[in-house]
């Protein structure tokens, strides 16, 4: 029985990997690591084992990433450093050279669990998986700005071209410069293989685009919920999803859209540093 893969961002969600946060994440240089202020780590903690309950409740299998990163305050966001395939875990290049060194024992983790290597990013290649999404099984969208760059775009092109995978971009605004993050994940998140939530302001005109093309219907997000991160939405099945508490009005339209929402405190896990419920969670196995 397959126990990795899933070339899909709603399918049941069946294994992921998580990192609850370490001492690391109570960061003392607020300005270096673009959060908003300090984290309390033991509320971050307890913030985070909500969340892990949560996906439990939905009968997934959660394993967690240990590795010793006494340096690394954001390696709680361990959708980033590597990307999961039908074949094996891609080890990606991060765009933040604070989150450097990442990637590698990450990688080393999801190995042991049974993930095996399918190739790794080189030399002047970066890419974030937060600049990644999956519109469907064979074509993923991977997003340009300043964390992900051409070369890295064009690496991973070469190494999903064998499984059958197009991979398509475009490239993303400035916002609040290279110290924010700004993903294409900030913007989007697929719900179903017709819906998505979506904040247009900054959305790269051509995935709207092919949004359009597919069909796929879209959840707008109020300016007023863009920066609590109403748009990192955590499917866990097609239509059943988890995101951030406070953001009503996204969390009613995507309930008056047919969706099962719910929600955990995020104040110390997710706002101080601008990650969400996807950026905390990697995938392992997806059905579908």
């Amino acid at each position: 029985m397959k126990t990795y893969g899933g070339h899909s961002m709603f399918g049941p969600l069946k294994r992921v990997m998580v990192r609850r946060p370490t001492p690391a994440f109570a960061v003392e240089d607020i300005q270096a690591w673009h959060y908003v202020s300090r984290p309390d780590l033991e509320v971050a903690q307890q913030e985070h084992d909500h969340l892990v309950s949560m996906l439990e409740e939905d009968g997934v299998e959660v394993s967690y990433h240990d590795a010793e990163l006494p340096e690394h305050a954001d390696s709680i966001f361990v959708y980033d450093p590597v990307w999961v395939t039908d074949e094996g875990v891609i080890v990606l290049s991060l765009g933040k050279e604070l989150r450097r060194g990442e990637e590698e024992p990450l990688a080393a983790s999801l190995e042991k669990i049974g993930v095996p290597m399918l190739g790794r990013l080189t030399g002047n290649a970066r890419v974030d998986g937060g600049d990644l999404l999956w519109l469907d099984s064979k074509t993923l969208f991977a997003g340009q700005g300043f964390r992900t760059n051409r070369e890295g775009a064009e690496q991973l092109k070469a190494l999903l071209a064998p499984l059958g995978v197009e991979v398509l971009t475009a490239d993303l605004p400035f916002f609040q410069g290279p110290e924010a993050c700004l993903h294409l994940l900030s913007m989007i998140s697929m719900l179903d293989h017709d819906l998505a939530v979506v904040y247009p302001p900054l959305f790269p005109v051509p995935l709207w685009k092919r949004l359009q093309e597919q069909g796929i219907r879209t959840v707008e997000v109020p300016d007023t919920e863009f920066m609590s991160m109403a748009p990192n939405v955590l499917a866990t099945a097609p239509r059943r999803c988890i995101m951030i508490e406070g953001n009503p009005i996204t969390q009613g339209r995507l309930e008056e859209a047919g969706c099962s929402v719910r929600v955990y405190k995020g104040e110390e896990l997710s706002l101080k540093a601008e990650g969400g419920p996807t950026c905390l969670t990697r995938p392992v196995l997806r059905e579908g």
